[in-house]
């Protein structure tokens, strides 16, 4: 099979203006490309950052919340890579994103920390 790298990790969103502007504002991707799909009626939001690592962001007028507490079985959360994980935590409580407490790896040493996207998407920093 040979796998080479993560294409891309797709997102549901609930409200699809307050996620774009979550993904692009606070935690700075980039927008690729953004397509209406009328049959649809929904958006398919391609993101990068760095040039890299995409995500796509899709609205659905008819999508299903998932659960995500207790834990659920699948995806557990997204984990961004940071250089200074203080730094980070203050830029996104400065966006009024409610961050948990940093915490710090038992196996590897690293900080990381947990917070939400508008979905109530569990997403994680993880400190370089």
């Amino acid at each position: 099979m040979n796998i080479q790298a993560i294409h891309h990790v797709a997102i549901l969103a609930g409200d699809y203006e307050k996620s774009k502007s979550f993904y692009t504002s606070v935690l700075g991707f980039s927008i690729v490309a953004e397509t209406y799909r009328a049959d649809r009626q929904s958006y398919k939001l391609d993101l990068a950052i760095n040039g890299q690592y995409q995500l796509e962001l899709f609205s659905f007028p008819d999508y299903k919340e998932r659960n995500s507490f207790p834990e659920s079985k699948g995806l557990r959360h997204l984990a961004f890579a940071v250089e200074d994980i203080e730094q980070s935590v203050t830029e996104l409580e400065a966006a009024n994103v409610e961050v948990q407490g940093i915490r710090t790896d038992e196996l590897t040493g690293r900080k990381f920390c947990f917070f939400y996207d508008p979905n109530n998407q569990p997403l994680e920093l993880y400190e370089l």
